[in-house]
């Protein structure tokens, strides 16, 4: 999969879905000996891959969805891009396209795509669908503003016949490569008709991809099919179930019962739920790092957050040593800038603030934040600070941190009201900045652009939800996209950091590993920089659970 812009995610609760489904065979009584006689063993065909997801899909319209969920879906399984990143080398290689060639003056990108490509319904893939995907990004009737601002500088992209597509830049762009040849794409034929937002498509996608849509059960699972015609080299899975299971302890349940192949973790379950023998025989437990920061996000149109000091008072009493130890079991680090932590971009230089009350109520006092008529609430103007904090629903370590950090505020004169919402909804509110304070991650690529979530431009109608305005930043992020030097590009990025901590939009959290159990019947499971390609698995015919081959031995 190739990354093509950021996403959200639910505040710490990493991304595999569940799938629902009744097996095809008993389960098996394998011990973790008997899996691991499989490990040499040649890729087999067959089996059911059942995969936990947290939250339902707002929609499975690539250009349109902007949550994690729907990539987990789509990318990679139904649909496809021109190009993708290599799992070791992290090296853009051909996907859909053969090659590609790019001018000199890095202004025109040219791809040659592979003959015989169709889509799911059996009609060619050709390079007309790479340009009608384009202008329906570039539609301002379409809901994609956050993938818009990646392609503002194209001047045109053209057809050069079926099989050859060229996008013609006015300026050159340090990520062109990744996002042209990285671009959603989808079929031209399905969504020319009707509105494309609101097209059937998007609960009954139609990819190029190596599974085939089958199912959407709303609330339950998604399912997917191998595809038979598929261009590519098939896979070995027959079918991916994506289970939807929005509370966690209902989800380690069903994981214990072997009705759940592949699930997240939360940082207690982890750490103190899954460590019985009987669990290790059945499960391996994998943890690493991605490019992923989480975040409470202060919206500085709000009178509550409008003044630098008060969103830098709430920082201060956000305790985050203590939760990373105590709720977070240190799967995690402390972050202070909207970089991944283990890139050279991140500026390890930017210390956190400490937790610190007393510096929290002189900032407050000064902001005139202070409790006049003496009920025990600041309040500021005949404004009482009471506040409204909303919380995804299903996000455990969420609901900690917004508890803890409900009574800090109470403490300080500060009253706040959490609310929970479905993920839909929440997103919704988003979009319509109807909200005070918002706590989630954001889920990056490989180098990021900071464009999407950080320029003013997409503060009415984009990824800036909370509203930041900055004229220098503006201007270093502009310069950063044309700078090709990436030594020279970072330069820019720091003073761009130093300028977002002291405006402190956000109150920077965490950048928490991964934590997921696998079921052991899996077999070429590696852990690549950016984490697991299920793609890439397998389960040996002995151990195989589901299908026909499973329900014959």
């Amino acid at each position: 999969m190739l990354h093509r812009s950021l996403s959200l995610l639910i505040l710490l609760v990493f991304t595999p879905v569940l799938i629902s489904c009744k097996p095809g065979g008993s389960e098996t009584k394998s011990s973790s000996e008997e899996y691991s006689k499989y490990s040499d063993t040649e890729p087999a065909e067959g089996d059911w891959l059942i995969y936990h997801i947290g939250a339902e899909p707002a929609t499975l319209n690539p250009i349109t969805a902007t949550d994690a969920y729907q990539s987990i879906v789509n990318a990679g399984n139904i649909y496809e891009t021109l190009v993708k990143r290599d799992n070791e080398t992290l090296e853009i290689i051909p996907l859909l396209a053969d090659r590609w060639e790019i001018s000199e003056d890095k202004l025109v990108y040219t791809f040659f795509i592979k003959k015989g490509i169709k889509w799911h319904d059996g009609v060619p893939f050709t390079s007309h669908d790479v340009v009608f995907s384009y202008e329906k990004i570039m539609d301002p009737k379409v809901d994609a503003p956050h993938l818009r601002n990646y392609y503002q500088d194209i001047k045109r992209v053209e057809a050069l016949d079926d099989y050859t597509v060229r996008f013609t830049y006015s300026r050159p762009y340090f990520l062109a490569l990744e996002f042209c040849g990285g671009m959603d794409i989808v079929p031209k034929h399905i969504f020319e008709k009707g509105d494309f937002n609101t097209n059937p498509a998007g609960r009954h996608p139609i990819g190029t991809g190596p599974y085939k849509f089958i199912k959407w059960d709303t609330g339950k699972e998604i399912i997917l099919e191998r595809n038979e015609s598929y261009w590519g080299e098939k896979l070995n899975i027959k079918r991916i179930i994506f289970k939807i299971i929005t509370d966690p302890t209902v989800t380690l349940q069903v994981l214990k019962r072997g009705e759940i192949d592949f699930s997240g973790l939360t940082p207690i379950q982890w750490s103190r739920q899954t460590s019985s023998e009987r669990f290790k025989k059945h499960f391996e437990k994998l943890s690493y790092f991605t490019p992923n920061y989480s975040f409470i996000g202060w919206n500085i149109n709000s009178p509550f957050f409008s003044d630098t000091r008060v969103r830098t008072a709430m920082t201060y009493l956000v305790n985050r040593k203590m939760i990373l130890e105590k709720i977070l079991y240190d799967l995690g680090e402390v972050v202070t800038n909207p970089f991944y932590i283990n890139s050279p971009e991140y500026d390890k230089s930017i210390k956190p603030y400490p937790y610190d009350s007393s510096t929290a109520k002189q900032l407050l006092d000064e902001a005139g934040w202070v409790d006049h008529d003496g009920d025990g609430i600041r309040d500021k103007k005949g404004v009482k600070f009471d506040f409204e904090f909303l919380l995804p629903s299903g996000s455990v370590t969420g609901e900690q941190i917004s508890t803890i950090l409900k009574e800090e505020l109470k403490k300080v004169g500060i009253r706040m009201n959490i609310r929970r919402l479905e993920w839909a909804v929440f997103t919704k509110q988003l979009d319509e900045r109807k909200f005070d304070a918002v706590t989630l991650s954001w889920v990056m690529g490989v180098e990021s652009d900071p464009y999407q979530i950080w320029h003013s431009s997409q503060a009415e109608r984009g990824s800036n939800f909370v509203g930041f305005k900055n004229k220098e930043a503006d201007q270093l992020i502009e310069q950063a996209r044309t700078e090709f030097n990436r030594k020279k590009r970072i330069e820019l990025y720091r003073r761009f950091a130093e300028i977002v901590y002291q405006d402190q939009p956000y109150t920077f959290l965490f950048c928490r590993k991964s934590t997921v159990a696998l079921q052991r019947r899996f077999k070429g499971v590696k852990v690549h920089p950016l984490g697991l390609d299920p793609l890439e698995w397998f389960v040996p015919l002995p151990l195989q659970r589901y299908g026909e081959v499973a329900m014959s031995h």
